[in-house]
């Protein structure tokens, strides 16, 4: 656990930090992957370069098949190899996998709980130009929904190499969420990851902000500028949307009384959705979602989308606003 005096004396908060699409990570973490397990392979739908596979595939040719755009098949033959002892890790845009090949993700490998490691790239309207057809923002809830299915959505590409690399050593099927735009490089190789635990980043007793993803950072920076206004917020990052860590986030709801949850995803069935589902239920507190309001994506610059989207430090600021309101008239 990284307190908030500590990374505000790190490199966190200074004003040109490193710049890396979590895509990245996932590629180096499989180059160390494929020297430390021979039992992975990799299998991609036409998108070696894009998906960042196309280093192992050149490394170890023997342990790499290109599907081809034929996403169903992508599944259903991972789910095979891993049937045979393998550790499969099936990629292509999030959009197509799980996108276009749902069932067989859902019935070929979760029903089976075959440990196929899917990998959803170019996930969140951040993809940008390439328009709403290409911007999966549904992705997180299509994964969760799944029995056996684990969920994560890295924070950077740092954490998408760890992410990577520890999907390996679980028995079950895994799905990981990556960004094509280069995003700050927030962590380090000591930041903690473990996958099903949630880390808090910055500490705080008023109010909580969940975030996952690229959004980890946003929500770090409101944090920093609500302290200056006298706020002090907590800043979670949820890399693990499934299983959830319910005792950081219970505790949290304890502790400050409010929550806000950040994502650049649907508003639905994502992780707002999970987070509302266990408090509701076991200890209520105001809560507000921000993530995308039930509409689809469109072409234009990455940070044009996220600010027409609603996904900036002044949208996570004002929502703290709100909850704090909400919070007042409780008491």
């Amino acid at each position: 656990m990284l307190n908030d005096q500590a990374f505000l004396n790190a490199k966190l908060f200074e004003k040109d930090l490193e710049q890396v699409p979590s895509r990245d990570g996932f590629g180096e973490g499989l180059l160390i992957l494929g020297e430390e397990n021979p039992q992975v392979v990799v299998l991609c739908a036409d998108l070696s370069e894009s998906t960042r596979v196309q280093a192992f595939a050149e490394k170890y040719p023997e342990r790499f098949v290109e599907m081809g755009v034929a996403e169903q098949n992508l599944a259903s033959v991972g789910s095979g190899m891993a049937a045979a002892g393998k550790i499969p890790y099936i990629t292509s845009y999030a959009t197509f996998s799980p996108g276009r090949n749902w069932e067989q993700i859902r019935t070929t490998i979760c029903y089976n709980n075959q440990p196929v490691k899917v990998i959803g790239s170019h996930a969140g309207i951040s993809v940008g130009p390439d328009g709403a057809t290409h911007q999966a923002i549904e992705d997180l809830a299509l994964m969760r929904v799944l029995p056996e299915m684990v969920v994560i959505s890295p924070a950077d590409s740092l954490e998408a190499q760890k992410a990577t690399i520890e999907m390996a050593k679980i028995n079950k099927p895994c799905y990981l969420r990556l960004s094509r735009e280069k995003v700050p490089l927030i962590t380090t190789e000591k930041t903690p990851f473990k996958i099903g635990q949630a880390e808090i980043y910055f500490e705080g007793k008023d109010v909580t902000i969940i975030a996952t993803g690229q959004m980890v950072y946003k929500a770090l920076l409101a944090a920093k500028e609500l302290k200056e206004q006298g706020i002090s917020v907590r800043v979670i990052n949820c890399h693990t949307i499934k299983p959830l860590d319910t005792k950081t986030i219970l505790k949290a709801a304890e502790e400050t009384g409010a929550l806000v949850t950040v994502e650049e995803h649907q508003v639905f069935g994502g992780l707002g959705s999970a987070v509302s589902e266990q408090i509701s239920q076991k200890f209520p507190v105001p809560l507000k979602i921000i993530g995308i309001e039930d509409r689809f994506g469109e072409s234009g610059k990455p940070e044009e989308l996220l600010e027409k989207f609603g996904l900036t430090v002044q949208n996570i600021i004002h929502g703290v606003v709100t909850v704090l309101r909400m919070k007042s008239r409780l008491r």
